[in-house]
């Protein structure tokens, strides 16, 4: 079976041309989507036509971008300068910026604040009415990844720390944790419940984490292997970063993207596997489901995990029309 013989399956057309570090739909739109890449610019995409709409540039590649609203994105990388961008009126600012390549930007829609971290261990919130900034909040170490559900921002760094803010009152960490995964942290994305988080490892497992800190919740705590295959030949298992989480927004499941060219559908309460696609051109990098749920983005771009790789896959994204077979827990 070829990759696009699947009906359910399209690639974008005017892909980025390089390495594609994330992408993210609006908060409500299931038209648009965002992307950022290694090529300097930030793509908008109307899924609906296949149709690159609008991009604009950084001065080095652009490592996280996400929509304020409809009209508005925000972005940031190696230039460490904060954008935005209006896609209406096609007008870009600087807001400010980072002493460090800038690796995750986010909205927190519930107070209407857009939070940067960056390599310089800093975390900023942005006042999304003036775009300025409303405070700068230092992180234990370089910034990996960083997600927000209602008015927490969980905050992954190096050394395998995650710290756990309320954004009405960063005075202080709510949280302090180390990560159950004994290697590098990869990824967090929160529970669209608000119970808990998500984290992923360069080295092939999951873990699912719960805020309550109640030993009862505690207790439901759990990690699991994934992205991993044996060779069938020399019994030596590969494994492979898991690079990517989204979550359906209804069914609380989430899909996986690993360095396998594979993506996985979790249902984490009942700790199953609900399916697996088929196998992509090379590494998902980026993973994102639709607001309506009815849609998953899936960027493929090769990761340079080794040094010796021949005839690299193009980098793609392919917008895959999910089921409920595909996503509702059994």
């Amino acid at each position: 079976m070829t990759l696009l013989e699947n009906t359910n399956e399209f690639k974008l057309e005017s892909p980025p041309t390089d390495c594609i570090q994330n992408i993210k739909f609006g908060l409500t739109s299931s038209q648009f989507l965002l992307t950022a890449s290694w090529d300097t610019h930030v793509r908008l995409y109307d899924i609906t036509v296949n149709k690159l709409k609008t991009q604009y540039k950084h001065n080095s590649p652009v490592l996280d971008c996400c929509f304020q609203d409809n009209n508005h994105a925000w972005s940031g990388g190696f230039d460490q300068q904060v954008k935005i961008f209006d896609l209406a009126a096609g007008v870009e600012t600087v807001a400010g910026s980072h002493n460090g390549a800038i690796r995750c930007v986010e909205y927190a829609p519930d107070i209407n604040v857009v939070i940067t971290g960056g390599w310089d261990a800093c975390v900023k919130l942005w006042d999304a009415r003036s775009p300025s900034p409303s405070g700068s909040f230092a992180q234990p170490d370089k910034i990996y990844t960083m997600d927000v559900c209602g008015e927490t921002l969980v905050v992954g760094t190096a050394g395998r720390r995650v710290l756990v803010w309320d954004l009405r009152n960063m005075s202080y960490v709510q949280q302090r944790r180390e990560s159950s995964l004994k290697y590098q942290t990869r990824y967090i994305k929160c529970f669209p419940n608000k119970q808990g988080y998500v984290l992923s490892s360069i080295e092939g497992r999951v873990s699912v984490e719960y805020f309550d800190p109640a030993p009862e919740a505690q207790k439901k705590k759990y990690a699991f292997k994934c992205h991993r295959n044996k060779d069938t030949t020399t019994g030596i298992e590969n494994i492979y970063p898991v690079n990517a989480i989204s979550f359906h927004k209804v069914y609380n499941t989430f899909a996986t993207g690993g360095s396998d060219g594979f993506v996985n559908i979790w249902d984490g309460f009942n700790k199953k596997r609900l399916c697996q696609f088929h196998k992509y051109p090379t590494s998902i990098s980026s993973l994102a489901f639709s607001p309506d749920n009815n849609y998953l983005a899936i960027a493929s771009s090769y990761l340079f995990e080794t040094s010796d790789a021949k005839d690299i896959p193009a980098d793609n994204i392919f917008i895959r029309r999910v089921t409920d077979h595909e996503t509702k827990p059994k």
